[in-house]
């Protein structure tokens, strides 16, 4: 399909039989996006020509992937191995590992280093051109979820553990925070202004926080209900299971379980618009660094078996030209 189709969205021409992961675009353009999965493949796609591009292999599902930069990347996976490759020579390594699997990579072009969290419970901070690990941060608990913030980062952990780190001090945690949700915590993103944090629960709600201690700026903080749905007079309760900024208006993007995108103003606390529903759960969403396109992948997930969905949909991406009516704060 064309990029002037009705809703100015298509699907990526990429199969998989596994659930994905993770999608990620490139940090210096809209054109290329990584897709990490469970069938331990990471593939780099050229989403202007909907054409796949290349893709190397892990031995064990891939968790998570990131850019360094436009041809180089980073991926992680179950068994704890983190590895690097360039897709111009199409040649890669083995940066190290963790003691289980891990969960999240991301790459801080302000710091210059990889970050990789892990569910052996630390957070190891890599020097990308040497391969050495250069730091450990000692979590409470499994890495569920990480978000960069500057010279700072937010880890989402299990038992609803929140901390604050700072990348130029290893020595000692910034925040320790509880999620304001009651149940487990799927996803956290920094806001781009890096203010606060956007954090989802497996439990149909979304916080917002703010990383100012101070009383008047703690007393903005709130949460609220998504993704459920009312059916003949009982409310399904879906997971948040991806969220994802537009880096230019602060606004986010939000995939459930229920197979719903929605898009959020967070200051003004106002759903901004639902796009129609996808085949199966919303896994993983990126909106481009432009913000003109968010990836949108779905997969089937295994939290729940509703009537609504036949037997395993396939696993797709789905590439949606966004616009400012969409996205902007009204």
């Amino acid at each position: 399909m064309n990029l002037s189709d009705s809703r100015g969205e298509f699907k990526l021409n990429y199969k998989t039989d596994e659930c994905i992961s993770s999608v990620k675009f490139s940090p210096s353009s809209s054109q290329y996006l990584l897709i990490c999965s469970w069938d331990g493949l990471v593939t780099l796609h050229d989403i202007q020509n909907n054409q796949f591009r290349s893709k190397y292999e892990h031995k064990e599902p891939v968790l998570d992937g990131c850019f360094q930069d436009a041809v180089h990347v980073f991926s992680g996976e179950l068994s704890g191995v983190l590895k690097m490759h360039d897709f111009n020579s199409n040649t890669g390594r083995v940066v190290g590992s963790h003691e289980s699997a891990i969960k999240c990579v991301e790459y801080s072009h302000e710091m210059n280093c990889l970050l990789s969290g892990s569910w052996d419970t630390s957070v190891k901070m890599w020097d990308p051109r040497t391969g050495h690990c250069v730091g450990t941060f000692l979590q409470p608990d499994k890495v569920y979820t990480m978000s960069l913030c500057g010279e700072k980062f937010i880890v989402g952990t299990a038992e609803r553990k929140v901390y604050v780190w700072d990348m130029r001090n290893l020595a000692y945690v910034i925040q320790r925070r509880e999620s304001s949700l009651k149940y487990q915590t799927r996803c956290i993103r920094a806001f781009p202004n890096k203010q606060g944090y956007v954090l989802s629960s497996i439990e149909g709600r979304v916080a917002v926080e703010y990383l100012d201690p101070r009383p008047e700026v703690q007393k903005k903080k709130y949460a609220f209900k998504c993704h459920r749905i009312k059916d003949a007079g009982t409310e399904k309760i879906y997971p948040v299971n991806a969220i994802s900024f537009h880096q230019g208006y602060n606004t986010f993007a939000t995939g459930g379980s229920d197979g719903y995108v929605n898009i959020w103003d967070g200051f003004n606390k106002k759903r901004l618009c639902q796009f129609h529903k996808y085949p199966t759960s919303v896994t993983s969403l990126s909106f481009s660094t432009d913000g003109g396109v968010l990836a949108i992948s779905c997969s089937r997930l295994y939290d729940e078996n509703p009537p609504h969905i036949p037997a395993d949909p396939e696993s797709c991406v789905f590439i949606r030209h966004v616009t400012d009516q969409e996205t902007k704060p009204k």
